[in-house]
């Protein structure tokens, strides 16, 4: 690619010309010039100022979108050039939400990355809601998510099963319960993830299936991770839902307890999420490598 077109795909993802110019390492006027003779080219405005922020005007949205078609193109060029060089390199970027990143992917990817060490990966990692809207926008070439919803313009592929488990901190009032009723979760006090959470999606749906209502429950807080709420547990008199493979140390040591709800259990799938359209050779290459994958 021409490297205005690089700069202009960092002013058009920063929405700012000095922070893109911080990220390439050059200038800010020069990054104003490159956007300047771009705009030159094209005889059309690609940035409006409203305030102290920039947007992307109509045109500048198009330039965006093939830009990015562009960059893509060049990626599988190289990969396709490796291949036939037997030395198989590349790149590309994942989005995972919050419990795949945390907890399964790092070591599928150091293994990956064995087995290919020419190729990069990019791991950004949110909600499930963020990694598609990423996904969406072309900055992530594939997502991985943990909700249950699907949105259009989305491919979606189950690659690992999972499930939601109720937990409780080892010094709270519950620890020593083993079984609870599923009203029971109306009444005692739970923490859950953030809006836009792959897992509180999941919760909501098995709330629905088993006819209780999700907005009854007695949630004294939202927590945006499930890093925070283990630590939350830890002095917490209630109880969370979260992924069996977050917690897994935490049973060992018995720092958290597991409860049971009597006719109540929340199975999942884990999913990979890719655009509508095409797919490139490095996400093929891992996604085949992540369905024989050992977890």
């Amino acid at each position: 690619m021409d490297y205005r077109d690089t700069v202009f795909i960092a002013v058009a993802e920063n929405l700012s010309f000095s922070k893109a110019a911080a990220d390439l390492n050059i200038s800010q006027p020069a990054v104003t010039n490159h956007i300047k003779e771009l705009e030159i080219k094209f005889n059309a405005n690609l940035f409006e100022r409203k305030g102290n922020k920039i947007y992307l005007t109509q045109k500048g949205k198009i330039v965006y979108n093939k830009f990015k078609q562009i960059e893509q193109q060049y990626r599988e060029l190289d990969f396709e050039i490796s291949e036939l060089n037997n030395s198989i390199s590349g790149e590309f970027i994942i989005g995972a939400s919050s419990t795949i990143s945390q907890y399964l992917i790092p070591k599928a990817i150091a293994s990956f990355h064995k087995r290919y060490p020419k190729i990069n990966i990019h791991l950004i990692n949110g909600n499930s809601f963020e990694m598609e809207q990423l996904l969406l926008d072309s900055k992530v070439d594939l997502a991985m998510v943990e909700n249950h919803a699907s949105q259009s313009g989305i491919r979606y592929k189950n690659f690992l099963d999972d499930e939601l488990i109720i937990v409780t901190g080892k010094n709270s009032v519950y620890a020593k319960r083993k079984t609870i009723t599923k009203n029971d979760l109306l009444e005692i006090p739970i923490v859950l993830r953030e809006k836009g959470s792959g897992t509180l999606d999941v919760i909501k749906n098995a709330f629905l299936r088993q006819n209780l209502n999700f907005e009854n429950l007695n949630v004294p807080i939202h927590l945006g991770s499930t890093e925070s709420i283990k630590n939350f547990l830890l002095d917490f008199d209630g109880l969370a839902i979260v992924s069996v493979q977050a917690v897994s140390n935490e049973l060992y040591s018995k720092n958290l307890v597991e409860i049971k709800a009597t006719g109540f259990s929340i199975p999942r799938k884990f999913r990979l999420a890719y655009r509508v359209g095409h797919k490139s050779h490095q996400v093929e290459l891992f996604e085949n490598f992540l369905l024989h994958y050992n977890f």
